[in-house]
């Protein structure tokens, strides 16, 4: 199985026990980090829209938690869309802070159509990367 293949079957595990009671919109994400290990995340939703929280960001804040610094890419996967889901703003901000420009996202549908998109091109004019301290 491919990287990608176990990132995608990964992120339509974790779909599967996201927290989505008010929008029943299931979303899974899993992170490869730099050294081969896979985070998942999945949405966690709340009454109170605004606090709901996007499993990529919930992944990514799981590998970090872990000591992961790195992403070499991220999948995102929902059962309940039949489009390639892509990550939402905060989410995309939050990826291009642990991830080179080369690395990948894909996004899946529930037929796991998935579309690869690089992170440069998901999101462009990345200036304030620049300010990152190593």
């Amino acid at each position: 199985m491919s990287d990608k293949e176990k990132l995608i079957s990964t992120a339509a595990a974790a779909a599967q026990k996201a927290y989505a009671p008010y929008s029943r919109f299931r979303v899974g994400a899993a992170v490869l980090a730099d050294d081969g290990t896979i985070y998942t995340g999945v949405n966690v939703e709340n009454r109170s829209y605004g606090l709901t929280i996007c499993a990529e960001r919930n992944a990514i804040a799981h590998a970090v938690a872990m000591g992961m610094k790195s992403i070499k890419a991220v999948a995102i996967y929902s059962p309940d869309s039949e489009d390639p889901l892509p990550p939402c703003g905060a989410c995309r901000q939050v990826i291009t802070e642990f991830s080179a420009p080369d690395a990948v996202v894909i996004c899946c549908g529930r037929d796991k159509n998935a579309v690869e998109i690089p992170v440069r091109e998901l999101y462009p004019m990345d200036s304030l990367h620049n300010l990152k301290k190593n």
